[in-house]
């Protein structure tokens, strides 16, 4: 690979003031060889001690990515069309990537800003890790990568996950001091993509990391007006460059002394500095490079200001319309989860339900704290309610399929097909799905139904006679 000259040179004085030249010959012949590539399985749909079988269902090794639980290698094989993938149960993740948001160390109920969201790599692990209690913003500045960010968090089952396209400058007015963590995959020079990306050295050449540090700072400055006292930052790059990285963090930590680093020695496979900031090298560990650091805001007398996080709702629409709209909402969930799951989702909508328009959404705070905007998604989305012959219907989302466990919906509304079935790759192209008598007489005529791959959900379809009518979006459709 010809690689930028201004950035071997840079790199061999890297080296060399470090006293590591032994490994300068080491880490440009890693970019000779093939990239790496690796899997997250969704620990909302896969437990633990299923890795191993889903990894040999699939016929790829089990070789464990030793800094992230659920991460593991994986061949470059055509991962994004094995049903698991459409079922959202796993990620196609870099391994290096995985890094961060295993750092963060989210707990359940805990309020999460991921400011660089796209394309979700990170997201999709936070929301994991919140178990659908509390709140992650996931925030991207460019619209087109936002809406890829919406289907990867869409597919994973991601729960109460508000989705922005804002600029982090925007959101400090509306987020101050209210998050208790905050990660960021900053803007990078992107050295860690010259193996998987043909055109990134070109990139470099063009842009440089000169481009990258003041937008790094300011996001930095961003992140430090929004974390609580006591909160938590993670900030990580895909470059090499100590610009970018070390004297990025060093910087802020000389203007803001409040702020401690967090050590992770205990992690294998991950380089460590005397300061406890961390780098994965591509000529040491499998892996196409990064650089991460955990700080922590120490904690002070000043408070969360409770108004933030009211969950108080501006219902939308008019009291009639909003009380007939959630009743019609109800209904639907009743009909489709198991007696024990609908109590607790009726629970839930109490406090959550949202309405705008025809729009339901469930969210944990008020919908004001997102006022002047750009809202991608407001928190989960299950469906929309329309007006027919027949009164008001509720049209559930794709979302909706999605973020149920199988547990939860009722036998005679789920159907499930084997991996080995190819009416499996029919539902995933949209066509019909024939019935056999018994499967026919195992679901509710008429009715929604959630279709599975072996038990992981993929959608609905609705029953009419031994036929079932594909509702698996067509945008979503497998080619």
């Amino acid at each position: 690979m010809k690689l930028p000259e201004a950035f071997t040179s840079r790199m061999h004085n890297y080296f060399e003031e470090k006293g590591r030249l032994s490994e300068e010959a080491d880490f440009f012949a890693s970019y000779e060889k093939e990239p790496v590539h690796g899997i997250r399985w969704n620990r909302l749909k896969i437990s633990e001690d299923s890795y191993e079988r889903y990894m040999k269902d699939m016929g790829l090794p089990a070789k464990k990515v030793t800094w992230c639980d659920g991460g593991f290698y994986a061949p470059d094989v055509s991962l994004g069309k094995d049903p698991y993938y459409h079922a959202g149960a796993y990620y196609i993740q870099e391994p290096s990537a995985m890094l961060p948001a295993s750092v963060l160390g989210t707990k359940p109920g805990e309020y999460v800003l991921d400011m660089c969201a796209a394309p979700g790599g990170k997201a999709t692990r936070i929301a994991e890790d919140l178990k659908g209690q509390g709140l992650l913003i996931a925030n991207e500045i460019n619209a087109e990568r936002s809406r890829a960010l919406l289907r990867n968090l869409e597919r994973c089952g991601a729960d109460n996950v508000v989705i922005l396209n804002e600029d982090p400058a925007h959101m400090v007015k509306s987020f101050r001091s209210f998050f208790d963590r905050i990660i960021i995959d900053a803007p990078c020079s992107g050295e860690g993509m010259f193996r998987r990306d043909p055109f990134a050295p070109k990139s470099w050449e063009k842009f440089g990391p000169s481009s990258c540090v003041p937008i790094q700072s300011n996001i930095l400055e961003y992140a430090h007006e929004m974390i609580l006292p006591g909160g938590s930052i993670v900030y990580s790059t895909c470059t090499f460059g100590e610009a970018e990285n070390e004297e990025r963090i060093l910087t802020f930590l000389s203007n803001h002394p409040e702020y401690e680093i967090v050590p992770h020695r205990e992690l294998a496979g991950v380089s460590h500095d005397d300061m406890g900031m961390m780098r994965i090298w591509p000529h040491k560990t499998e892996g196409e490079g990064h650089f991460c650091v955990h700080l922590r805001k120490r904690s002070s007398d000043e408070e969360l200001s409770e108004d933030l996080r009211k969950t108080t709702k501006n219902k939308g629409s008019s009291q009639f319309v909003f009380v007939k709209a959630r009743e019609c909402f109800e209904n639907f969930m009743k009909g489709l989860l198991t007696e024990e799951a609908s109590s607790a989702y009726m629970d839930r909508i109490r406090t959550d339900f949202v309405l705008h328009k025809d729009k339901v959404h469930m969210l944990p705070v008020s919908e004001k704290l997102f006022s002047g905007l750009k809202v991608v998604k407001m928190g989960d989305f299950p469906g929309e309610i329309k007006e027919t012959a027949k009164g008001r219907t509720f049209i559930p989302s794709q979302a909706l399929a999605l973020e149920l466990p199988v547990e939860k919906i009722r036998p005679s509304r789920f159907f499930s097909l084997k991996r080995s079935d190819e009416r499996l790759l029919r539902y995933l192209r949209c066509e019909t799905i024939m019935l056999e008598e018994q499967e026919t007489e195992m679901l509710d005529q008429g009715e929604y139904v959630v279709v599975a791959v072996e038990g992981l959900p993929l959608g609905f379809a609705k029953v009419t006679g031994g036929v079932l009518k594909n509702l698996y979006p067509k945008a979503w459709r497998l080619m």
